[in-house]
C-alpha cells in the first residue's frame, strides 16, 4: 500500500507499480487539506493499478518515471497485439504482396521508386520482422538512421529522400494493421519539415545565352523546353502525333520516364500548348533534320528516345558552363517559362493552363516574386491606367 511522507515541508507520494518502488514529489506543503487530497489520489492510483488501466504518464508527466514505464506500456501492448494478430505476416511477404497491387495504380517511374526505397532501406531493417510487433520506436530509430546515410556525392539524404523513403513504410503497416486487426504503430509521427523548393528562373538573356551555348543538335530541344514549360518527361515522351505545326499547337498526352511511355503526372497535366513562332521554326527545323522514323521529335544520334538523366549530365550542365551561368537543375526551364509569361503580362488563367495548372493559385504563390511589375507597392501601375482613362 502505498504512504505519503514529508520532504523539506513538501509532500512525497510513494507507491509500488510493476514490481518498482516509484517516489514522486509533489509542490504541496504538508497541510491537513492537503494530506487528504494525496491520500484521494493515492487510492485511485493503486485501484487503477490493480484493474490495469494505470498510465504513469498521465499523473506524473514530466517524471524520468513516466518514460520508462511508457516504455514498458508499449512493449506490453506490442506482445498484446503479436496474439491478437496471429495471422500476420513477415513484413517482406506484406510488403511484396502491397506492392504488386499497387503496380496497377502506378506510373512505371513511381512504381520504380518504391520499389528501389523497399529494397535499398525498408527490407533491410524490417523484413523479417512479424509486421504486427513492429513499434513506433522501431520507426523513429529507423528514421534517425537514415539521417546518416550517405547519398550521392557523400552527402547525407535530405529530409525530403527522407519523407519519400518513410511513405511506403507508414502506408504499408496501417494497411496491414486494416487487414489483420492491429494497431498500426505509426501515431502521431510527422513528416520531416522539407525547405521549400528552389525556384531559379532565368532571365530572357540567360535564356538566349544558354540556347547560344547549346551544342547545335540540341538548339531546338531546348528552345521548345525554354518557351513552352514542358516538363522532362514530356518533352522526351514528344511524338509528331502531339504536334501541329499549321494550327501551332501541341498536345501534352503522354510521358516518357525511364524509356517507358506512361500517362501524365495529373490528370491537369493533360493540356493543349500554343506555340510561339519561334517554337513552330524550331520544331520545323527539327522535322526538316531528322534521320529517324521514330515517331518521338527529339531523340539521340542512334534514333532512340532521349534518357534525362544522361542529358542533364552531359548536355545540360555543360552548355550552363561555356554560358558562363551557375549551375541549376533542367526543371528551371518550367519556371523560366511561367516567369517569362507573367512579366509578358499574359492572362493568370491563361498561363495556368499552359502550365497544366487547375488554379492561378500555385502560380502566384511560386512566381510572382519574380516578377517586377507585379511585386509594385507605389502605385504608378495603376496611376498609369487611370492617366490613360483620361486621355
Amino acid at each position: 500500500m502505498g504512504v505519503i511522507n514529508v520532504r523539506n515541508n513538501k509532500l512525497v507520494l510513494q507507491f509500488r507499480y510493476l514490481g518498482n518502488r516509484c517516489r514522486e514529489q509533489t509542490q504541496l506543503p504538508d497541510t491537513p487539506a492537503n494530506q487528504k487530497r494525496l491520500q484521494n489520489l493515492l487510492k485511485r492510483i493503486e485501484a487503477e493499478i490493480i484493474i490495469g488501466t494505470f498510465k504513469y504518464s498521465s499523473y506524473f508527466p514530466k517524471s524520468n518515471n513516466a518514460i520508462k514505464f511508457s516504455a514498458l506500456d508499449e512493449q506490453k501492448q506490442t506482445a498484446k497485439e503479436y496474439f491478437d494478430s496471429p495471422d500476420s505476416p513477415m513484413f517482406e511477404q506484406f510488403a511484396e504482396t502491397w506492392l504488386a497491387e499497387k503496380q496497377v495504380e502506378w506510373r512505371i517511374g513511381h512504381y520504380t521508386d518504391v520499389e528501389g526505397a523497399l529494397n535499398n532501406h525498408i527490407l533491410p531493417k524490417f523484413g523479417k520482422k512479424k509486421i504486427s510487433v513492429i513499434t513506433k520506436q522501431d520507426i523513429l530509430s529507423f528514421r534517425t538512421a537514415l539521417a546518416k546515410v550517405q547519398g550521392r556525392k557523400g552527402k547525407v539524404l535530405s529530409p525530403s529522400r527522407i519523407n519519400h523513403i518513410m511513405t511506403p513504410l507508414r502506408m504499408i503497416l496501417n494497411e496491414a494493421a486494416d487487414r489483420y486487426e492491429f494497431t498500426s504503430p505509426w501515431r502521431n509521427i510527422k513528416a520531416l519539415k522539407v525547405p521549400r523548393t528552389e525556384v531559379d528562373p532565368f532571365n530572357f538573356q540567360e535564356v538566349e545565352q544558354v540556347i547560344k551555348a547549346a551544342p547545335e543538335e540540341f538548339k531546338n530541344y531546348y528552345i521548345v523546353r525554354f518557351f513552352t514549360g514542358l516538363r522532362s518527361s514530356e518533352i522526351d515522351g514528344l511524338t509528331w502525333k502531339q504536334v501541329d505545326l499549321e494550327a501551332k499547337r501541341l498536345t501534352v498526352s503522354q510521358s516518357l520516364v525511364r524509356g517507358v511511355v506512361g500517362s501524365l503526372k495529373t490528370d491537369s497535366s493533360f493540356r493543349t500548348i500554343d506555340l510561339p513562332t519561334r517554337v513552330v521554326d524550331a520544331l520545323k527545323k527539327q522535322k526538316q533534320n531528322r534521320v529517324s522514323k521514330q515517331p518521338f521529335v527529339f531523340t539521340n544520334q542512334k534514333g532512340l528516345p532521349l534518357n534525362y538523366q544522361v542529358v542533364s549530365r552531359s548536355v545540360w550542365y555543360p552548355m550552363l558552363e561555356r554560358a558562363g551561368l551557375k549551375p541549376r537543375n533542367p526543371y528551371q526551364t518550367r519556371h523560366t517559362y511561367a516567369t517569362l509569361l507573367l512579366a509578358a503580362g499574359e492572362s493568370p488563367e491563361w498561363i495556368a493552363n499552359q502550365m497544366g495548372h487547375t488554379t492561378t493559385t500555385m502560380l502566384f504563390r511560386v512566381y510572382s516574386r519574380y516578377v517586377p511589375n507585379l511585386m509594385r507597392r507605389d502605385g504608378t501601375a495603376f496611376e498609369a491606367l487611370l492617366q490613360a482613362e483620361e486621355l
